[in-house]
């Protein structure tokens, strides 16, 4: 008894975070808002954009609330998209996973 009450338990902590991992901001489809939003506006690929900074300066921004304004440094065309209300709400956090997965020490580079 104490075997399956033991996997039954293990599996609702597997389950638990699955579901809170797609609830997280996703790199991905940071990189699909950079495409389809900025790319044009911005005149570089997401791996420029990414690259402007590393991963603790865009941590950093994040954490004290400034990553619009970082994005506006490195984009300043793109100013009116960072400091629109659909960012903070809806896109920043997928925008800080991509840039942060895709910073400048990272290693990796996005196909975008």
């Amino acid at each position: 008894m104490a075997i399956s009450f033991k996997k039954a338990a293990f599996a609702a902590i597997i389950g638990l975070g699955l579901i809170a991992t797609s609830a997280n901001a996703d790199a991905n489809k940071g990189k699909r808002i950079y495409q389809k939003k900025l790319k044009s506006v911005c005149g570089f690929s997401g791996a420029v954009f990414a690259a402007k900074h590393t991963q603790d300066e865009w941590a950093e921004a994040k954490d004290e609330g400034k990553l619009g304004e970082v994005m506006t440094e490195a984009c300043p065309a793109g100013k009116k998209f960072f400091e629109s209300d659909k960012f903070k709400k809806k896109f920043s956090s997928h925008l800080y996973d991509f840039v942060h997965d895709f910073a400048s020490d990272s290693g990796n580079i996005p196909s975008c």
